[in-house]
Parts: C-alpha cells; sequence; structure tokens
C-alpha cells in the first residue's frame, strides 16, 4: 500500500510513498523516546539555538515549500510564503519565551519552599490535517519541543510531501535526529500508533468525528488529548458598522485558503434591514477575486484540496437551495480538471440547511437576517461548534459586550479570527477543548508538578 499526493489543480499523481509498518512505526517511536530521554535534560539555551535555527531554515525556503504546498494541496504561492513566515514567527515566539514560560513558579504555603515545576511528558503524538499543512504542525511542534518533548507526526495523506520536509527542517536545524519523526500511515492506523506505551499524549487538528475517535481511544488508555476540530464560525455585523469595511474583511476571511479553514468565517449575521446592501457587497466581493492555478503569481483561490471534498461541498450547497436558500452568486460544479470551486453567496439561509447547520469546507457564505441584536447572539450561538466568531460595531463597547455573550474560544471585535502565537488558540463544544500557543499551549503538554518542602 502507498500513500498518494495528489495534484488537485489537474487530477495528477505526484508522488507514492510506501506506507509504513506497524513495526515499523512502532520502532519509529521507539527512537524518539530514546531521543527524548536525552533531549529533556538540555538546557534552555540549547533549544532555543535549535529553534531560532529552524526559523532562519524556513525563511530561506519559503518559496520551496510555498511551491510544495501548491502542489500538494493547491495553496496559492503568496499565502504558502506567508504560512511558512507565520511557521518561523512561531518557532522565534517560543525560542524567546518558553524558559520564561517554563520556569518554576515559588507558590507561597506553610512549607519552607514550595514551588510549581513544569516538566516534559515525552513522546507526543500529532494527527494533524492537510489544509495549512505548515502551520498546523508548527503551532504544536514550536512549543511541545521547547518544552522538552518529542513529537511523532502523523499527517494527512495527501500533504506527505511536506510532512518529510517538516522532518527534514528540524534535522537540519541541529534537533536530535529523531525527536520529531513523520509516520507514514493512513488514519485507520492512528489507533495502533496511540496504543504505543511510549505515546504519552495526543494532538489532534481536524473533523469533529476524528477527534471524537481520537479522544475515545486516548481516554481509554488515560493519554492526554488536545483537540482543535470544526467550526462554523458566526460574524455579527451590527445596526451600526461600517458597512464596507466589515462586509470586505468577512470576505476575506471567508475565503481564506478557498475557504478551507476551520476559523474562516462561516456564517454572516446582520438585521433585516441591511439585506440588500449587505447582499450586493458580497456578491461583489466574492466576485472580485482571482481563481487559477494555485502555482501561477498573483492567484488569489486555488482549487479545495480534493475531488471529493469539492464534491462534498457542492452537495451541501444544493441540498441547502433546495430547502430554500437563494443562490446570489455561483453554485455550480465547474468543468474541466481538477477540485476546483467557485465563490459562492448563499441568502436567506436558515435552521435546518447545511449551510447552517454544517461546517461548509470551502469558498460558500452563507448569509441570516435578523430582527434585533438578542436574535442575533441566539442564532450565532445557535451551533454544536464554538471556535472563533466576529463582530462588527462603530461602538466598541458594544461590541466587547456581544463578544463576551458569543459562546467560542475567540471573539474579535472589528477584525477577522486569526490565530497568533502570543494568544491562546482553541474552542469549546464540538470545536474541542484545550489550547495551543502562548503560555496556555506551552504548558499543555508538560507535567505541572507540586514541590513542597517542609
Amino acid at each position: 500500500m502507498a500513500l498518494e499526493s495528489v495534484n488537485p489543480a489537474n487530477g495528477q499523481i505526484l508522488h507514492e510513498y510506501p506506507e509504513m509498518t506497524r513495526d515499523e512505526a512502532a520502532a519509529v517511536v521507539e527512537a524518539a523516546h530514546r531521543a527524548f530521554l536525552d533531549w529533556r535534560g538540555s538546557v534552555p539555551a540549547e533549544r532555543t539555538r535549535h529553534m531560532q535555527a529552524a526559523a532562519r531554515r524556513l525563511r530561506e525556503r519559503a518559496d520551496e515549500l510555498a511551491r510544495l504546498m501548491a502542489l500538494e494541496m493547491g495553496k496559492p504561492l503568496a499565502d504558502g510564503r506567508s504560512e511558512v513566515e507565520k511557521c518561523a514567527w512561531a518557532c522565534d515566539f517560543f525560542a524567546e519565551h518558553a524558559a520564561a514560560f517554563l520556569a518554576p513558579e515559588p507558590i507561597s504555603t506553610d512549607a519552607r519552599k514550595s514551588f510549581v515545576a513544569y516538566q516534559p511528558l515525552g513522546v507526543v503524538l500529532a494527527v494533524m490535517p492537510w489544509n495549512f499543512p505548515f502551520w498546523q504542525v508548527f503551532r504544536f511542534a514550536a512549543p511541545a519541543l521547547m518544552a522538552g518533548n518529542a513529537g511523532v507526526l502523523k499527517h494527512a495523506s495527501n500533504v506527505t510531501g511536506c510532512a518529510l520536509a517538516i522532518e527534514r527542517l528540524f534535522r537540519e536545524a541541529g534537533f536530535p535526529e529523531h525527536l520529531f519523526r513523520t509516520l507514514l500511515l493512513p488514519s485507520r492506523e492512528v489507533e495502533h500508533v496511540i496504543d504505543h506505551p511510549r505515546v504519552v499524549a495526543v494532538t489532534l487538528t481536524g473533523s469533529t468525528p476524528a477527534g471524537k475517535a481520537v479522544a475515545a481511544k486516548a481516554g481509554s488508555l488515560v493519554k492526554k488529548t488536545v483537540l482543535e476540530l470544526g467550526g462554523s464560525d458566526p460574524y455579527l455585523i451590527l445596526a451600526d458598522a461600517d458597512l464596507d469595511q466589515a462586509v470586505a474583511t468577512c470576505v476575506a476571511s471567508r475565503l481564506i485558503n478557498c475557504g478551507q479553514s476551520c476559523i474562516a468565517a462561516k456564517r454572516f449575521i446582520f438585521p433585516r434591514e441591511l439585506e440588500p446592501e449587505t447582499e450586493r457587497r458580497f456578491v461583489a466581493g466574492m466576485r472580485g477575486k482571482v481563481q487559477g492555478d494555485p502555482l501561477a503569481e498573483g492567484t488569489q483561490l486555488g482549487p479545495l484540496a480534493r475531488r471529493d471534498l469539492r464534491d462534498g461541498l457542492a452537495q451541501q450547497v444544493e441540498q441547502s437551495i433546495a430547502r430554500g436558500a437563494r443562490c446570489l452568486l455561483g453554485g455550480k460544479v465547474p468543468e474541466g480538471a481538477g477540485a476546483f470551486y467557485p465563490p459562492t453567496v448563499l441568502a436567506g439561509v436558515r435552521p435546518g440547511m447545511p449551510a447552517f447547520d454544517e461546517e461548509l469546507f470551502g469558498p460558500v457564505a452563507a448569509l441570516i437576517t435578523v430582527d434585533s441584536e438578542d436574535e442575533a447572539i441566539r442564532v450565532a450561538n445557535n451551533s454544536p461548534f464554538g471556535l472563533g466568531a466576529a463582530v462588527f460595531t462603530r461602538d466598541l463597547r458594544r461590541g466587547e459586550q456581544v463578544a463576551g455573550r458569543l459562546e467560542a474560544g475567540s471573539c474579535f471585535v472589528n477584525a477577522p479570527v486569526k490565530s497568533d502565537p502570543r494568544l491562546p488558540f482553541g474552542g469549546i463544544k464540538e470545536s474541542g477543548y484545550g489550547r495551543e500557543l502562548a503560555v496556555f499551549g506551552i504548558r499543555e503538554f508538560v507535567n505541572i508538578k507540586t514541590v513542597y518542602i517542609q
């Protein structure tokens, strides 16, 4: 059996990678554990030196890595370069701050001395998706390695080339040879890796069903998990918002990575009196994006990552229209090779339609009208997901109040939801639990140990 990388722009097979056997995968985990036994005793300066070298490597190879992403999952070159730079930023951030985040914290008690220590756990398994094939990995790996852990990566099969490039990059940056390894395995083998006694924790970014399966398996073995799952992020445009700025931001967020992002804007909620102008602006904004070959400079939207994903999205759109949604733009699968799907605007979206109830992982905007601010908040929270949300208003105090009532791990006012190494990132409800990034992320995979000396 082999893992295939397929160019989604034309359907051509790029490369086939032989799958590891279970014994080979187990040997990789054992090697990572041996590397961890030495690495956990390394001093912060050594870890910092290697992580800074990883950041330099990323920046030096930005064009090469962006091309690899374009070929394997259809990301336009400019977006790929931006993703690589964000990974380098995360490496620099944790290289600079990890020592302070993990420094022992003295606690005043009845003891002569008491403090909290942060100590690494061991080998962490990362199960990662294809949509941001470098960033998803680095936002886990940079803090995990700086905390003294080892990592094994089970990446999405269609971006195996990216997975191997990341492994090489860490090795070239001077990290121990087996400290970060890639497992060439299909998804059905993940449970067997979780079974391995050297795997102490699992982090997964992906679909809610995948997260539930991993959580159940890891939970049965009492292994820590962090899950960043799906999202159906609501963006609320209040009556006093700057409509031009709000819609432009909403469109940009909806189309990030061709709409294939857990934190891309998904549902757009606004007052009924703004309906005509909001619809007009959405159609104009979505229509104006350049879709085409991701290897061509100037392309803003590439194809979706796989044809089956494109076909599933098309079915969700068709079902929503059949249940009463109005299609203002797009909504038709184009002819020709590749997994392309056009920017699409659906109006009149309501509960009972896939465009409202499900996550649309592609360039489809779902427009929803309401009659009051309270109704807008109820509609926004009427979702099994709780990853991100945004509010647009000229009244910043009002925006903060509305943000406080939204059920999400992140709420942004007059800005698109985004991840940032300085801020914790994660969701609630079926969008997962635990946090990545910032001080909260680096402390997810450590032993928070109390030391008490009488």
